[in-house]
């Protein structure tokens, strides 16, 4: 339901309307915390193309780019690095690989180092 509809609602003489969709979204969420995840995640170390300069790759995630760009987010600021997350995959700048399997490990992530 979008917000027009809800605001429309409020607004509305009808005081019996409830808001049945909010709650099976809330219910979808906790479904999806819950799930672990099926596939492995390879991390591995890259220097081709980088002038000799290493980048550690993560990839294998089966969820959306939004998910990616999230996780991709919450690596970089806890390890204090520099990244990008494109394509199902995340960069990190330097070899990170030790720090980012124990940072996934604890995300209840399968995760293969390479």
């Amino acid at each position: 339901m979008d917000w027009k509809n809800k605001l429309g609602a409020l607004l509305s003489e009808d005081s019996g309307f409830e808001f049945a969709e909010e709650s099976a979204c809330v219910n979808q969420e906790c479904k999806d915390e819950n799930q672990v995840q099926t596939s492995v995640l390879e991390v591995c170390l890259d220097k081709k193309g980088r002038h000799g300069k290493q980048a550690t790759i993560i990839s294998g995630f089966e969820c959306d780019d939004e998910e990616v760009k999230n996780i991709a987010k919450e690596l970089k600021m806890k390890i204090g690095t520099g990244g990008s997350a494109r394509g199902g995959e995340i960069l990190l700048q330097g070899d990170w690989r030790d720090k980012v399997v124990e940072i996934l490990k604890t995300k209840k992530f399968k995760v293969k180092k390479i």
